[in-house]
Protein backbone atom coordinates (compact mmCIF):
# COMPACT_ATOMS: atom_id res chain seq x y z
CA UNK A 1 0.00 0.00 0.00
CA UNK A 2 1.08 3.81 -0.50
CA UNK A 3 2.39 5.71 2.11
CA UNK A 4 0.05 7.45 4.15
CA UNK A 5 -1.56 11.08 4.21
CA UNK A 6 -0.34 13.40 6.65
CA UNK A 7 -2.82 13.88 9.84
CA UNK A 8 -2.18 17.36 9.19
CA UNK A 9 -4.28 17.66 6.11
CA UNK A 10 -8.01 19.30 6.27
CA UNK A 11 -10.71 16.38 4.97
CA UNK A 12 -12.33 17.42 1.96
CA UNK A 13 -16.14 17.59 3.45
CA UNK A 14 -18.11 14.53 1.82
CA UNK A 15 -20.11 17.03 -0.68
CA UNK A 16 -16.99 18.99 -1.82
CA UNK A 17 -15.54 15.12 -2.69
CA UNK A 18 -19.30 14.14 -4.38
CA UNK A 19 -18.76 17.88 -6.56
CA UNK A 20 -14.94 17.00 -7.48
CA UNK A 21 -15.80 13.60 -9.02
CA UNK A 22 -18.96 14.99 -10.84
CA UNK A 23 -16.70 17.17 -12.10
CA UNK A 24 -14.00 14.74 -12.93
CA UNK A 25 -15.77 13.20 -14.82
CA UNK A 26 -17.98 15.51 -16.68
CA UNK A 27 -14.23 16.39 -18.07
CA UNK A 28 -13.64 12.98 -18.82
CA UNK A 29 -16.93 12.60 -20.22
CA UNK A 30 -15.77 15.29 -22.94
CA UNK A 31 -13.31 13.13 -24.58
CA UNK A 32 -14.23 9.33 -23.26
CA UNK A 33 -17.19 8.53 -24.60
CA UNK A 34 -19.01 5.76 -22.19
CA UNK A 35 -17.14 3.65 -20.31
CA UNK A 36 -18.95 5.01 -16.91
CA UNK A 37 -17.90 1.80 -14.80
CA UNK A 38 -14.22 1.97 -16.06
CA UNK A 39 -14.43 5.94 -14.92
CA UNK A 40 -15.80 5.53 -11.64
CA UNK A 41 -13.21 2.43 -11.27
CA UNK A 42 -10.05 5.11 -12.23
CA UNK A 43 -11.37 7.51 -9.71
CA UNK A 44 -12.05 5.32 -7.05
CA UNK A 45 -8.42 4.28 -7.17
CA UNK A 46 -7.13 7.37 -7.19
CA UNK A 47 -9.27 8.41 -4.31
CA UNK A 48 -7.95 5.61 -2.28
CA UNK A 49 -4.42 6.50 -3.13
CA UNK A 50 -3.63 3.60 -5.42
CA UNK A 51 -2.37 2.36 -8.53
CA UNK A 52 -4.09 1.28 -11.86
CA UNK A 53 -3.90 -1.18 -14.27
CA UNK A 54 -5.87 -1.10 -17.25
CA UNK A 55 -6.59 -3.78 -19.63
CA UNK A 56 -8.57 -3.72 -23.11
CA UNK A 57 -8.09 -4.39 -26.52
CA UNK A 58 -6.21 -1.48 -28.97
CA UNK A 59 -8.43 1.25 -29.38
CA UNK A 60 -10.74 1.47 -26.45
CA UNK A 61 -8.87 4.64 -25.17
CA UNK A 62 -7.03 3.09 -22.14
CA UNK A 63 -3.98 6.17 -22.83
CA UNK A 64 -6.42 8.80 -23.76
CA UNK A 65 -8.01 7.93 -20.52
CA UNK A 66 -5.16 8.60 -18.42
CA UNK A 67 -4.09 11.59 -20.48
CA UNK A 68 -7.91 13.09 -20.31
CA UNK A 69 -7.74 12.98 -16.37
CA UNK A 70 -4.14 14.32 -16.50
CA UNK A 71 -5.45 17.22 -18.04
CA UNK A 72 -8.36 17.86 -15.49
CA UNK A 73 -5.73 18.37 -12.82
CA UNK A 74 -3.14 20.65 -12.05
CA UNK A 75 -0.29 17.89 -11.68
CA UNK A 76 3.45 16.80 -12.90
CA UNK A 77 2.58 14.64 -16.21
CA UNK A 78 4.50 12.10 -17.06
CA UNK A 79 4.70 9.42 -19.83
CA UNK A 80 6.68 6.10 -20.31
CA UNK A 81 6.24 4.26 -23.47
CA UNK A 82 7.43 0.94 -22.14
CA UNK A 83 9.56 -1.14 -25.03
CA UNK A 84 11.95 -4.42 -24.75
CA UNK A 85 15.14 -2.33 -24.99
CA UNK A 86 13.65 0.06 -22.14
CA UNK A 87 16.22 0.29 -19.21
CA UNK A 88 15.33 1.10 -15.57
CA UNK A 89 17.86 3.95 -15.52
CA UNK A 90 15.36 5.15 -18.21
CA UNK A 91 12.49 5.01 -15.54
CA UNK A 92 13.99 6.09 -12.32
CA UNK A 93 16.78 7.92 -13.68
CA UNK A 94 20.62 7.81 -13.33
CA UNK A 95 23.64 8.93 -11.78
CA UNK A 96 26.04 11.06 -14.31
CA UNK A 97 29.44 12.86 -13.88
CA UNK A 98 29.50 16.48 -14.43
CA UNK A 99 33.34 17.63 -15.02
CA UNK A 100 33.98 20.96 -13.91
CA UNK A 101 36.75 22.16 -16.56
CA UNK A 102 37.70 25.56 -14.29
CA UNK A 103 38.31 23.58 -10.99
CA UNK A 104 39.20 20.10 -12.84
CA UNK A 105 37.28 18.33 -10.53
CA UNK A 106 33.96 15.73 -10.98
CA UNK A 107 30.75 16.00 -9.58
CA UNK A 108 28.41 13.06 -9.46
CA UNK A 109 24.72 14.66 -10.09
CA UNK A 110 21.39 12.70 -10.61
CA UNK A 111 19.23 13.22 -13.38
CA UNK A 112 15.85 12.50 -11.96
CA UNK A 113 13.68 10.21 -14.50
CA UNK A 114 9.99 10.48 -16.02
CA UNK A 115 9.02 8.14 -12.36
CA UNK A 116 9.59 11.46 -10.87
CA UNK A 117 5.72 13.35 -11.88
CA UNK A 118 2.93 12.74 -10.22
CA UNK A 119 0.44 10.87 -12.89
CA UNK A 120 2.67 8.52 -14.63
CA UNK A 121 1.34 6.30 -17.51
CA UNK A 122 2.80 3.64 -18.17
CA UNK A 123 2.20 2.40 -21.66
CA UNK A 124 2.44 -1.07 -22.69
CA UNK A 125 3.82 -1.94 -19.45
CA UNK A 126 3.89 -5.78 -20.56
CA UNK A 127 6.13 -4.79 -23.33
CA UNK A 128 9.14 -4.20 -21.42
CA UNK A 129 11.74 -7.00 -19.55
CA UNK A 130 11.04 -7.90 -15.85
CA UNK A 131 13.94 -6.42 -14.83
CA UNK A 132 12.38 -3.25 -16.12
CA UNK A 133 9.00 -3.63 -14.64
CA UNK A 134 10.90 -4.34 -11.52
CA UNK A 135 11.88 -0.38 -11.46
CA UNK A 136 8.71 0.72 -10.77
CA UNK A 137 8.22 -1.58 -7.39
CA UNK A 138 9.76 1.09 -5.07
CA UNK A 139 8.07 3.51 -6.47
CA UNK A 140 4.83 2.55 -6.17
CA UNK A 141 4.99 0.93 -2.81
CA UNK A 142 7.46 3.19 -0.82
CA UNK A 143 6.93 6.55 -3.33
CA UNK A 144 11.02 6.58 -3.04
CA UNK A 145 13.23 5.20 -5.76
CA UNK A 146 16.91 4.29 -4.64
CA UNK A 147 19.85 4.96 -7.15
CA UNK A 148 23.41 4.89 -6.07
CA UNK A 149 22.88 3.60 -2.56
CA UNK A 150 20.83 6.99 -2.35
CA UNK A 151 17.26 7.60 -2.04
CA UNK A 152 15.37 10.02 -3.72
CA UNK A 153 11.52 10.86 -2.35
CA UNK A 154 9.04 11.00 -5.61
CA UNK A 155 6.56 13.88 -5.11
CA UNK A 156 3.37 13.31 -3.64
CA UNK A 157 0.20 12.26 -4.70
CA UNK A 158 1.50 9.51 -7.21
CA UNK A 159 -0.53 7.36 -9.25
CA UNK A 160 0.74 5.06 -11.49
CA UNK A 161 -1.94 4.06 -14.51
CA UNK A 162 -0.24 1.01 -16.47
CA UNK A 163 -2.01 -0.05 -19.50
CA UNK A 164 -1.77 -3.64 -20.94
CA UNK A 165 -3.05 -5.05 -24.08
CA UNK A 166 -4.29 -9.06 -23.20
CA UNK A 167 -4.55 -9.88 -26.97
CA UNK A 168 -1.13 -9.85 -28.35
CA UNK A 169 1.32 -12.02 -26.15
CA UNK A 170 3.96 -11.85 -28.83
CA UNK A 171 7.28 -10.01 -27.60
CA UNK A 172 5.50 -9.10 -24.16
CA UNK A 173 6.58 -10.10 -20.72
CA UNK A 174 3.67 -11.31 -18.48
CA UNK A 175 4.00 -9.24 -14.91
CA UNK A 176 5.02 -11.32 -11.79
CA UNK A 177 2.65 -11.58 -9.42
CA UNK A 178 4.32 -9.09 -7.30
CA UNK A 179 4.02 -6.51 -9.66
CA UNK A 180 0.42 -7.20 -9.64
CA UNK A 181 0.04 -7.02 -5.93
CA UNK A 182 0.87 -3.47 -5.75
CA UNK A 183 -1.60 -2.47 -8.52
CA UNK A 184 -4.44 -1.60 -6.21
CA UNK A 185 -6.94 -2.52 -9.04
CA UNK A 186 -6.83 -4.28 -12.45
CA UNK A 187 -9.68 -2.17 -14.83
CA UNK A 188 -10.98 -4.31 -17.94
CA UNK A 189 -12.27 -2.02 -20.77
CA UNK A 190 -15.14 -3.27 -23.10
CA UNK A 191 -16.31 -2.73 -26.52
CA UNK A 192 -18.87 0.42 -26.77
CA UNK A 193 -22.32 -0.08 -27.02
CA UNK A 194 -23.74 1.00 -30.68
CA UNK A 195 -24.74 4.25 -29.50
CA UNK A 196 -21.68 5.14 -28.00
CA UNK A 197 -19.74 3.71 -31.03
CA UNK A 198 -22.03 6.49 -33.21
CA UNK A 199 -21.33 8.94 -30.61
CA UNK A 200 -17.76 8.54 -30.88
CA UNK A 201 -17.50 8.61 -34.68
CA UNK A 202 -19.51 11.82 -34.85
CA UNK A 203 -17.53 13.09 -32.59
CA UNK A 204 -13.91 11.81 -33.37
CA UNK A 205 -14.59 12.49 -37.20
CA UNK A 206 -14.88 16.24 -37.65
CA UNK A 207 -12.97 19.37 -37.25
CA UNK A 208 -13.94 20.37 -33.09
CA UNK A 209 -11.70 19.22 -30.98
CA UNK A 210 -12.76 18.94 -27.13
CA UNK A 211 -11.24 21.09 -24.62
CA UNK A 212 -10.64 19.72 -21.02
CA UNK A 213 -10.18 21.93 -17.94
CA UNK A 214 -8.58 21.85 -14.83
CA UNK A 215 -10.64 20.91 -11.73
CA UNK A 216 -8.65 19.66 -8.96
CA UNK A 217 -4.83 20.02 -8.02
CA UNK A 218 -3.16 18.26 -6.34
CA UNK A 219 -3.91 19.41 -2.43
CA UNK A 220 -7.43 19.04 -3.04
CA UNK A 221 -6.86 15.49 -4.30
CA UNK A 222 -5.16 14.42 -1.19
CA UNK A 223 -7.75 16.09 1.41
CA UNK A 224 -10.23 13.88 -0.61
CA UNK A 225 -7.66 10.48 0.02
CA UNK A 226 -7.89 11.95 3.73
CA UNK A 227 -11.81 11.87 3.97
CA UNK A 228 -11.63 8.32 2.17
CA UNK A 229 -9.49 7.10 5.60
CA UNK A 230 -12.23 8.70 7.71
CA UNK A 231 -15.37 7.40 5.98
CA UNK A 232 -16.90 4.79 8.77
CA UNK A 233 -16.38 0.96 8.01
CA UNK A 234 -18.58 -0.63 10.15
CA UNK A 235 -17.62 -4.46 11.96
CA UNK A 236 -20.06 -6.70 9.45
CA UNK A 237 -18.46 -4.51 6.62
CA UNK A 238 -14.63 -5.21 7.97
CA UNK A 239 -15.82 -9.26 8.33
CA UNK A 240 -16.90 -9.27 5.00
CA UNK A 241 -14.03 -8.31 3.24
CA UNK A 242 -11.73 -10.76 5.47
CA UNK A 243 -14.11 -13.23 5.01
CA UNK A 244 -14.30 -12.88 1.39
CA UNK A 245 -10.46 -12.29 0.71
CA UNK A 246 -9.73 -15.38 2.75
CA UNK A 247 -12.16 -17.51 0.62
CA UNK A 248 -10.00 -17.12 -2.04
CA UNK A 249 -7.54 -18.95 -0.50
CA UNK A 250 -7.62 -22.80 -1.38
CA UNK A 251 -7.07 -25.02 2.35
CA UNK A 252 -7.17 -21.78 4.52
CA UNK A 253 -10.16 -23.01 6.51
CA UNK A 254 -13.05 -25.35 5.95
CA UNK A 255 -15.58 -22.60 4.72
CA UNK A 256 -14.06 -22.16 1.27
CA UNK A 257 -16.13 -22.92 -1.20
CA UNK A 258 -15.49 -26.04 -3.17
CA UNK A 259 -15.07 -25.04 -6.08
CA UNK A 260 -11.92 -22.44 -5.00
CA UNK A 261 -10.25 -25.60 -4.08
CA UNK A 262 -11.33 -27.11 -7.36
CA UNK A 263 -9.96 -24.27 -9.70
CA UNK A 264 -7.37 -21.87 -7.84
CA UNK A 265 -3.48 -22.13 -7.29
CA UNK A 266 -3.22 -19.31 -5.07
CA UNK A 267 -5.80 -16.52 -3.45
CA UNK A 268 -5.40 -12.83 -2.72
CA UNK A 269 -2.93 -11.59 0.05
CA UNK A 270 -3.61 -9.27 2.44
CA UNK A 271 -3.03 -6.30 0.21
CA UNK A 272 -6.01 -7.51 -1.40
CA UNK A 273 -8.11 -7.03 1.94
CA UNK A 274 -6.41 -3.25 2.53
CA UNK A 275 -7.47 -2.61 -1.28
CA UNK A 276 -10.60 -3.79 -0.95
CA UNK A 277 -11.67 -2.02 1.81
CA UNK A 278 -10.00 1.57 1.00
CA UNK A 279 -11.96 1.45 -2.61
CA UNK A 280 -15.62 0.54 -0.90
CA UNK A 281 -14.77 3.63 1.42
CA UNK A 282 -13.25 5.63 -1.85
CA UNK A 283 -16.79 4.52 -3.18
CA UNK A 284 -18.71 6.01 -0.69
CA UNK A 285 -17.27 9.07 -0.82
CA UNK A 286 -17.58 9.90 -4.33
CA UNK A 287 -21.42 9.01 -4.05
CA UNK A 288 -21.02 11.87 -1.02
CA UNK A 289 -21.84 8.97 1.74
CA UNK A 290 -20.50 8.85 4.99
CA UNK A 291 -20.25 5.27 5.49
CA UNK A 292 -19.63 2.12 3.37
CA UNK A 293 -22.11 -0.34 2.18
CA UNK A 294 -22.11 -4.04 0.85
CA UNK A 295 -23.10 -2.77 -2.37
CA UNK A 296 -19.80 -0.94 -1.78
CA UNK A 297 -17.88 -3.89 -1.19
CA UNK A 298 -19.65 -6.10 -4.23
CA UNK A 299 -19.06 -2.98 -6.80
CA UNK A 300 -15.23 -3.43 -5.95
CA UNK A 301 -14.57 -6.64 -5.69
CA UNK A 302 -13.90 -7.67 -9.10
CA UNK A 303 -11.28 -5.45 -10.20
CA UNK A 304 -9.09 -5.78 -6.99
CA UNK A 305 -9.34 -9.68 -6.87
CA UNK A 306 -9.24 -10.48 -11.10
CA UNK A 307 -5.48 -9.75 -11.01
CA UNK A 308 -4.65 -11.45 -7.35
CA UNK A 309 -6.33 -14.69 -8.25
CA UNK A 310 -4.17 -17.41 -9.68
CA UNK A 311 -6.00 -20.64 -11.21
CA UNK A 312 -4.74 -23.71 -11.94
CA UNK A 313 -4.41 -25.97 -14.63
CA UNK A 314 -8.08 -27.55 -13.79
CA UNK A 315 -9.74 -24.22 -14.20
CA UNK A 316 -7.88 -24.02 -17.72
CA UNK A 317 -9.09 -27.22 -18.78
CA UNK A 318 -12.63 -26.31 -17.77
CA UNK A 319 -12.43 -23.58 -19.37
CA UNK A 320 -13.51 -21.13 -16.39
CA UNK A 321 -12.44 -17.38 -16.25
CA UNK A 322 -11.21 -15.77 -13.65
CA UNK A 323 -14.00 -13.07 -13.65
CA UNK A 324 -16.58 -15.70 -13.26
CA UNK A 325 -14.79 -17.06 -10.47
CA UNK A 326 -14.57 -14.23 -8.68
CA UNK A 327 -18.36 -13.21 -9.26
CA UNK A 328 -19.26 -16.52 -7.91
CA UNK A 329 -17.23 -16.14 -5.31
CA UNK A 330 -18.60 -12.58 -4.55
CA UNK A 331 -21.99 -14.06 -4.78
CA UNK A 332 -21.69 -16.91 -2.39
CA UNK A 333 -19.95 -15.49 0.76
CA UNK A 334 -21.56 -11.70 0.49
CA UNK A 335 -25.23 -12.68 -0.09
CA UNK A 336 -25.71 -15.09 2.47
Amino acid sequence: MSAELSNTLEPLSPEDTRHLALALRAEIARVIVGQEAVVSEVLATILAGGHCLLRGVPGLAKTLLVKTFAEAVDLRFSRIQFTPDLMPSDIIGAEVIDDDRSGGERRVRFLPGPVFANILLADEINRTPPRTQAALLEAMQEGQVTVGGHRHTLPQPLFVLATQNPIEQEGTYPLPEAQLDRFMTNVVMSYPSLDEERTMLMQTTGVRTATVRRVADGPTLQRAQRLVRDIVAATNIVEAVAVLVRATRPGASSDVPAFVTEWVRWGAGPRAGQSLLLLAKARAALDGRPAVSLDDVRAMALPVLRHRVLLNFQAEADGVEVDALVTRLVNAVLLQ
